[in-house]
């Protein structure tokens, strides 16, 4: 029987995989994919998730920094009168040996870590493998999973739920995902326009708002993305046309030539967290536990937070033989709490933040990003929030 199967091969599931590899525990990673995916999702890692990835070693960190985009600076830019106000990470150059974003595919990272864990024996990558369901005793857990050759039963100890926003895992438990769904979709698109040539000291990531419309833009390894909200009573094969998608392009940015689009996207945004990470031998994290709209870049974060969180508990009760229940329940208190108190509180401010309001709506808003960003002291609390720092320390504070 296997210590731990994990299912879902995304970033959180694959940095558990590695934590429990890395310290003997026999661990299954279970990906319904045939290989490990290359899907455009999230791309930002916040300093203290390059703190917890830079513990793995095998050379994780240090890859993914020759990959990605430092971003040492983020920008919240008024679209009418141009003004910017600008976060400087180097203020907290004294919390961390990681002061910036690290812009990154998330897909990036799991391949690096698909290369780290095929040198453990005790670790199995199994693609084309989707858990469908569960039952467990007070021995373990028996898990349902179909593959190209059929229905098979996997024997663990544990199972992790780390199978996404439509977690299998979770359903099957009977786990239910409060919350709600915002009206209006977001559109993605990706585009190698050299923005930085036509915006003046233009950052890597940047929040654009006006009174009647706003946007975020940034910088990944390989393209700009843009993010602009739709209303909701468009239909979605009109958002994804050519002709809106360009004229949404060109209403930030006005230029006589079609702009060339690498990808477009049109998703639904929720704010959901589970209302219990754990049942018994199985648990949950990431997007299968907490989803949230993505302005400020805290669901993957919180994910990779929820893995090293879990990964530290399961080795004390694989390896110390510590008792899971307690140490599940302090898992579930730690960072359930988090996910309601901070992140998604935080991330729907941001998105009231940049939300179109009246022009004097607009001008109170940016003087007090401007005024915030012009005091060292005052920027430097923002960052510390922003970057998940606050609220992790808040986290492991709690018993």
């Amino acid at each position: 029987m296997l210590d731990v199967a994990i299912a879902g091969g995304g970033p959180v599931g694959s940095l558990l995989a590695l934590q429990l590899a890395q310290q003997d525990i026999s661990v299954a990673l279970l990906e319904q994919e045939a290989s490990p995916p290359i899907d455009l999702r999230a791309s930002t890692f916040h300093p203290p998730s390059l703190e917890m990835i830079a513990g793995l070693g095998d050379g994780v960190l240090d890859q993914m920094l020759g990959k990605g985009l430092r971003a040492g600076r983020y920008q919240y830019r008024d679209a009418v009168t141009g003004e910017v106000a600008e976060f400087d990470m180097s203020l907290i150059a004294g919390e961390t040996d990681y002061p910036f974003r690290l812009q990154l595919e998330q897909y990036e990272l799991t391949h690096i870590v698909a290369d780290s864990l095929r040198r453990y024996a005790n670790a199995q990558h199994r693609f084309s493998t989707r858990v469908c369901g569960f039952r467990q005793s007070d021995e373990g857990v028996e898990i349902q999973v179909e593959t190209t050759a059929g229905r098979e039963t996997i024997e663990a100890g544990f199972l992790v739920g780390a199978d996404g926003a439509g977690s299998q895992v979770r359903k099957s438990a009977g786990i239910e995902f409060g919350g709600f769904t915002y009206d209006e979709k977001f559109l993605v698109i990706g585009t190698g326009f050299p923005f930085e040539s036509v915006f003046e000291n233009l950052s890597w990531v940047n929040y654009i708002s006006g009174p009647e419309d706003w946007c975020v833009i940034l910088r990944t390894d390989k393209l700009w993305r843009v993010l602009f909200p739709t209303r909701q009573d468009d239909k979605d094969g009109a958002v994804l046309s050519d002709a809106h998608v360009q004229a949404r392009l060109k209403r930030l940015c006005p230029q006589p030539a079609d702009y060339p689009i690498e990808h477009r996207t049109l998703y639904k945004v929720h704010q959901r967290v589970a209302e219990t990470y754990c049942k018994g031998r199985v648990v949950l994290a990431g997007d299968a536990c907490h989803i949230n709209n993505p302005l400020g870049g805290m669901g993957m974060n919180g994910g990779v937070h929820d893995a090293f969180n879990l990964g530290e508990k399961l080795v004390r009760i694989i390896k110390r033989g510590e008792d899971y229940s307690p140490l599940f329940e302090h898992y579930d208190r730690q960072r359930r709490k988090i996910a309601v108190d901070f992140v998604q509180r935080h991330t729907i401010d941001n998105k009231k933040l940049m939300e179109a309001g009246d022009s004097g709506m607009q001008r109170r808003r940016q003087k007090m990003l401007m005024t915030a960003a012009a005091d060292q002291v005052r920027a430097k609390e923002f960052i510390m929030e922003r970057a998940m720092f606050n609220c992790l320390r808040d986290s492991l504070a709690q018993h």
